[in-house]
């Protein structure tokens, strides 16, 4: 390209150069001084819009290659930096120091560009076209890599959201109350992708999602394990205190039918039994007191209440006793007054069912238990009509318990008419005896401690009690009916600690009068049991003789 600039001399001086004489060459540079070459502003232009480029075509253009490779450099750090491209873009240091390259390049190259000669004229116009077609290439490389990071962005949120997917799927394997902390991790993917990304591709499956994390974590309720679903039923219905009611939709209230469905079903299954119930229909009556599931609490517990009513005439009273119970804690712990009314019935059922139990007990030979039952009975419902037969059946029982002939039936109901025979008995031992008796009549005598009496050694006992010359026994005297009676003989501590009590048995015959003697024997040096001897039934005499060990 020629200069428009022409620099030569006027005529010949005196080295030789005149008009017409030989031209010399264009120095290599403009002058630093002077004006510029013609068309500067566009070489300027020209040259600023090649180095903002990131191409260092400015630099190329003015023959600077130097600094051309330096623009090279800093493109070639900003494609190592920014590419493939990341979520969060590129690194503003990286981006910072990028531009500190290139617009003092530009501006660098605009001064050089001013002052150097392009050949030819169309050179600087082509430079600024060129340029300027270039600078799309920047431009529309910011707009792909903007472009590539937000698909980088949104893989990263779909990972995120897959992450999520992975817990619940691990969480549902497990029980709830060792996986709730998997849950609250993935409903805290689901809930910020929601929140800070709403238009996502990842946020607009969240809704799917949960979903899927509400059936993970209600499967319990589906498979109709309801004790098990109150839990994770209960966690699902406080979501929507933390979790946007838009990004929840009709999920957020869905928790409460199935919830009031299962505290119904698993407090029924636990009435009468372990826990009673009374927690989740409390929690049942208290939370949703209008819902269909409420309205059944009371005649479902008024039905058991009945049933177990008519077990007491089955093969398990002591057990269908137990159940009333419970019935009627958990009715009388629950809101609302026509609940608390159940208690009455099955009250009056447990009065019953105490009473059946220990005849049921005395009838399976448990007599240590029907003693105990029937005892409590009498002590406790002092005004019901059955209490003189509990006790009676509850001396019947303590008799048996040491001599089992005397449980093999019940004592009557009623007392038997006809002829009544006296049985007198006496007491020759230093302690009060209290004797037990069952037969066609039941009942207890308590005799007084014997001032003056003593124990007897085996050998002597059955010739010498209670034949003392002067000496006043304490006596009971019992009119008998007819028929097989049995004794226990309960002697207390007082001077003789140590006392066996010892049961025995005779019949009672028409016509005769009985006498008894109780006494105490001295046990043998050795501690040896020794035998009684057998009661000498003898009618208008004495037919039993008594007496115990120590």
């Amino acid at each position: 390209m020629e200069s428009d600039d022409r620099y030569g001399a006027a005529g010949q001086g005196a080295d030789g150069f005149g008009f017409g004489g030989p031209v010399p060459p264009p120095p290599p540079r403009a002058p630093a001084v002077g004006p510029p070459p013609p068309g500067a502003p566009l070489r300027m232009a020209g040259a600023a819009l090649l180095n903002l480029t990131g191409l260092g075509l400015g630099y190329a253009l003015v023959g600077h290659w130097v600094r051309a490779a330096v623009c090279w450099a800093a493109t070639a750090v900003l494609l190592w930096a920014a590419l493939p491209a990341d979520p969060d873009g590129v690194p503003g240091g990286v981006l910072a120091g990028y531009l500190l390259v290139l617009v003092p390049a530009a501006a660098d190259g605009a001064r050089i560009a001013r002052r150097s000669a392009l050949g030819g004229a169309w050179r600087p116009v082509l430079a600024v076209g060129l340029g300027v077609v270039l600078l799309a290439v920047p431009t529309g490389g910011a707009a792909v890599y903007g472009s590539a990071r937000d698909e980088a962005r949104e893989r990263m949120l779909l990972d995120r959201l897959a992450a999520g997917d992975e817990r619940v799927t691990a969480a549902s394997r497990q029980p709830f109350g060792t996986a709730k902390g998997e849950y609250e991790q993935a409903l805290g993917v689901y809930r910020a992708l929601g929140r800070d990304h709403p238009g996502s591709r990842a946020a607009k499956l969240v809704p799917d999602r949960l979903k899927t994390y509400y059936d993970a974590v209600s499967a319990p309720y589906a498979e109709k394990r309801l004790c098990e679903a109150v839990a994770p039923l209960t966690y699902l219905r406080t979501l929507p205190d933390s979790v946007d009611g838009k990004l929840l939709g009709a999920l957020a209230a869905w928790p409460d039918e199935p919830l009031a469905a299962s505290l119904y079903g698993c407090g029924v299954s636990r009435l009468g039994g372990s826990g009673g119930g009374g927690t989740e229909l409390g929690e049942l009556l208290r939370t949703f007191p209008d819902s269909a599931p409420a309205q059944q609490v009371g005649p479902a517990i008024g039905k058991r209440i009945e049933e177990q009513v008519a077990a007491l005439k089955g093969a398990e009273p002591c057990a269908a006793t137990e159940v009333l119970r419970g019935l009627g804690t958990t009715a009388s712990g629950l809101p609302g007054e026509g609940l608390k009314a159940l208690r009455g019935d099955a009250d009056k059922g447990v009065v019953d069912g105490v009473y059946a139990c220990g005849v049921d007990q005395f009838e399976d030979k448990k007599f240590d238990d029907a003693r105990t039952t029937l005892s409590d009975f009498a002590r406790t419902y002092r005004s019901d009509g059955r209490v003189r037969q509990a006790r009676n059946i509850a001396i019947a029982a303590e008799i048996a318990d040491d001599r089992p002939s005397a449980g093999k039936r019940l004592p009557p109901s009623k007392r038997p008419g006809g002829a009544r025979m006296e049985l007198v008995i006496s007491n020759d031992a230093p302690n009060a005896v209290e004797v037990l008796y069952t037969g066609p009549v039941t009942g207890t005598v308590k005799l007084r401690t014997c001032a003056g009496c003593e124990r007897y050694r085996a050998s002597a006992g059955a010739r010498q009690a209670c034949k003392a010359g002067g000496r006043n026994y304490p006596k009971a005297r019992l009119r008998l009916p007819a028929g097989e009676y049995h004794f226990l003989y309960k002697h207390g501590t007082g001077a003789t600690a140590r006392v066996d009590s010892y049961s025995s048995g005779t019949k009672v015959q028409p016509g005769y009068t009985y006498t008894s003697c109780t006494y105490v024997i001295e046990r043998s040096p050795f501690d040896l049991d020794l035998p009684q001897l057998p009661d000498p039934v003898q009618p208008a005499l004495s037919p039993w003789g008594g007496g115990s060990s120590r």
